[in-house]
C-alpha cells in the first residue's frame, strides 16, 4: 500500500488542488484544522519505526552525522539565497525558507525503496532529522528570517515538540510494543497520512485562490531550484567523499524530500497563508520529481544489472 500510495500521490495532489480551486468553500471549512491534521501524519510516521531504528543510528554514527549535516546545511541556505535572489516578497521568502528548514518526510523512505537506494539508512536519517528538527527548524528559521519577518523561536520549537516529536514517539512506542498485533492496522496509516497531506495542500490552495495568479513565475522557479539543488548537492557531495552509490542516492533523497506538511502548518500558524504557498508547491513538486528520479535510477540499475 505504501508503494502504491506514493506512486499516485502526484496525480491525487493535482486533482485535489484543482478541486480546491474550483470549489474552495469545501476546503475552507477545515482551515483551522491544519495542525490537527498533521498530528496523525506524524503518528503514522512513528508507526513505521521501532526502537531498533533508534539503536541502529548508534551503529552508523559517521554517515548519520554526515547526512544530517548536509540536510540542515544545503536546504536552509539554498532556500534563503535562492528566494532572496528572486526577490520574493517577505512572506514568500518566509515560506520558502521554512520548508528548507524542515526535516525529511516519510515519503523519502518509499522513494529510496523505489530508487534502489538504502532503505534502512533512509529510515535512520529520517528518524534522526526529525529529532533534530525540534531545535534545527526554529534555529535556522530565526537565523535567516528574523531581519525579514518576526520569528517566534520558542513558539515554533514548542509547536514542533507537540506536532512532530510527541506523535512520532507515541507511534514508535505503539509499533514497538504491539508490532505483532497491528500489521493490518498499521498498514492503513500511509493512506491516512497521504489523505491528510492532500487535504492540507487543498486548504492552502483554497485560502490562496485569489492570489494564485499573482504569485509570479519567480516563486515557482525558486521552489524548483531549491529542490534541484538539494538533489544535486545531496548526491554529489557524498560521491566526492567516496560513499557508495546507494548511500549517495539515499542522502540525496533525504536532503531533498522535506516534511512539507510541517512547513505548511508552521507557515499558516506563525506567518500567513501566503507564506504557506511555497510549502504547498514544494509538496507537490518534490513527489513528482522524486518519483521520476527514483524510476530513472531503478531503470538504470536494470540496464546495468546492478
Amino acid at each position: 500500500m505504501i508503494e502504491r500510495t506514493s506512486r499516485f500521490f502526484p496525480i491525487w495532489a493535482v486533482l485535489f488542488a484543482l478541486a480546491a480551486y474550483l470549489f474552495p468553500e469545501i476546503f475552507l471549512v477545515f482551515k483551522s484544522d491544519i495542525v490537527p491534521l498533521l498530528k496523525p501524519v506524524m503518528f503514522g510516521m512513528g508507526m513505521t519505526l521501532n526502537w531498533e531504528n533508534f539503536k541502529a543510528v548508534l551503529k552508523l554514527p559517521g554517515v548519520i552525522v554526515f547526512g544530517v549535516f548536509l540536510q540542515y546545511l544545503i536546504m536552509p541556505f539554498s532556500a534563503f539565497f535562492i528566494a532572496k535572489s528572486f526577490r520574493l516578497t517577505p512572506q514568500l521568502i518566509a515560506g520558502t525558507v521554512l520548508v528548507g528548514c524542515s526535516p525529511g518526510g516519510t515519503a523519502s523512505n518509499v522513494m529510496c525503496y523505489l530508487g534502489n537506494a538504502d532503505v534502512a539508512l533512509s529510515v535512520m536519517l529520517t528518524t534522526t532529522n526529525t529529532l533534530f528538527a525540534v531545535i534545527a527548524t526554529p534555529a535556522f528559521s530565526y537565523l535567516f528570517l528574523h531581519q525579514i519577518v518576526p520569528v517566534p523561536f520558542w513558539d515554533i520549537m514548542i509547536s514542533i515538540l507537540q506536532i512532530v516529536l510527541f506523535p512520532v514517539l507515541i507511534g514508535t512506542a505503539v509499533n514497538s510494543i504491539f508490532s505483532k498485533n497491528q500489521d493490518k492496522v498499521g498498514s492503513i496509516f500511509p493512506l491516512i497520512s497521504t489523505l491528510a497531506i492532500l487535504v492540507i495542500v487543498s486548504i492552502i490552495v483554497a485560502l490562496n485562490k485569489a492570489m494564485l495568479f499573482k504569485v509570479n513565475l519567480a516563486t515557482l522557479l525558486s521552489v524548483i531550484l531549491v529542490s534541484s539543488l538539494g538533489y544535486l548537492l545531496g548526491y554529489f557531495i557524498p560521491k566526492v567523499f567516496k560513499y557508495h552509490i546507494k548511500t549517495s542516492r539515499t542522502i540525496a533523497i533525504e536532503v531533498r524530500m522535506q516534511n512539507s506538511g510541517l512547513s505548511v502548518a508552521q507557515a499558516v500558524k506563525y506567518f500567513s497563508s501566503i507564506a504557506a504557498f511555497p510549502c504547498a508547491i514544494f509538496s507537490v513538486w518534490q513527489n513528482i520529481s522524486a518519483s521520476f528520479l527514483a524510476g530513472s535510477w531503478r531503470n538504470l540499475d536494470k540496464n546495468n544489472k546492478i
